[in-house]
């Protein structure tokens, strides 16, 4: 592995490899994940250039002043549409908000899909057209990627690689541009992100413009995660370690502060949360759960579990 914090696979050998050529991608995938809960994935699928574009539009809109800003903000939609300001998300078990502001994209439905009620409007922003339609595109390419690599991931579990296809397809994802401004004057405690774990199946994210995420280590040590150029990171969120009842790791990571004369440096960071649809159960799968590793989870659906977390992390009241 080198001076690698986490293992590196290719998803090309999967998507048009030969048969062991995908046989050893989903051994290398799904043990990366029980054992770091992290990887970096090359020929991944998302346009570099889409990409670039969509962090170009996203440095526009958090350049914009904070009075136009905060007309994105939304109220009763615990942001999960538009735009939540600096200060307000705060992790699961931490009373200090992090340093950050972000803007956040959903799942696309038709008005007349049996699903719309549970899916708001996405919000347009009206001084950069360019930023919803680059937004949807890059969702759209997330969501496809992220799609290959759950039908690895079943595979590596054995329960057929379409198990996850019906549950993401119109799925509750997320795409949350995010900003780290500037930090200005010594910090009381709050980093920038804080210690967390992600509650969706999957996270991938791309190439941050500068550094600091760091995964907490088996040992008690934090990493420091360096994506190559071209790779994706992807993680595993909480519902799969659920669902796998441990088998599969939700590993604690963060975002720390850059060292003191890096701090007049913004970070702007592009994470896509993949969730399933609400009703999907996410009850600890029969094969994870043995005499040695008995079921640690009670039963509930992705929507409980991530309104009972929204709340945790003080986005929804």
């Amino acid at each position: 592995m080198s001076n690698r914090s986490i293992p590196v696979v290719d998803l090309s050998n999967f998507t048009s490899g030969d048969k062991n050529q995908r046989e050893e991608f989903v051994q290398n995938i799904g043990q990366s994940f029980h054992e770091f809960g992290f990887v970096g994935v090359l020929n991944h699928g998302v346009p570099t250039e889409l990409v670039d574009a969509f962090y170009n539009v996203s440095k526009k809109f958090f350049s914009l002043p904070v009075e136009i800003k905060r007309k994105y903000e939304i109220d009763g939609l615990a942001g999960q549409r538009g735009y939540t300001a600096f200060g307000k998300e705060h992790a699961k078990h931490s009373e200090v908000a992090d340093l950050k502001e972000f803007f956040q994209l959903g799942q696309y439905v038709d008005q007349n899909d049996p699903l719309k009620s549970e899916y708001p409007d996405n919000v347009n922003v009206a001084e950069l057209e360019e930023f919803s339609v680059l937004g949807k595109q890059l969702y759209k390419a997330f969501e496809k990627s992220g799609g290959m690599l759950l039908k690895a991931i079943a595979v590596y579990l054995g329960i057929g690689e379409n198990y996850f296809d019906e549950h993401i397809e119109k799925g509750n994802s997320i795409l949350r541009s995010i900003h780290y401004p500037p930090i200005t004057s010594e910090p009381s405690s709050a980093i920038r992100s804080e210690q967390h774990e992600d509650i969706n199946l999957i996270t991938l994210l791309v190439g941050a413009s500068a550094g600091g995420l760091q995964i907490l280590s088996n040992e008690g040590k934090w990493l420091d995660i360096v994506p190559e150029e071209g790779e994706i990171v992807i993680n595993v969120g909480d519902m799969l370690q659920r669902m796998t009842n441990n088998y599969l790791k939700s590993t604690t990571h963060r975002v720390v502060n850059p060292p003191k004369e890096m701090w007049h440096v913004p970070r702007l960071s592009i994470p896509f949360f993949l969730h399933p649809k609400s009703n999907m159960d996410l009850s600890c799968l029969a094969s994870c759960i043995s005499e040695t590793n008995p079921k640690h989870y009670s039963d509930i659906t992705a929507g409980e579990y991530l309104d009972e977390r929204l709340k945790e992390i003080g986005l929804k009241k």
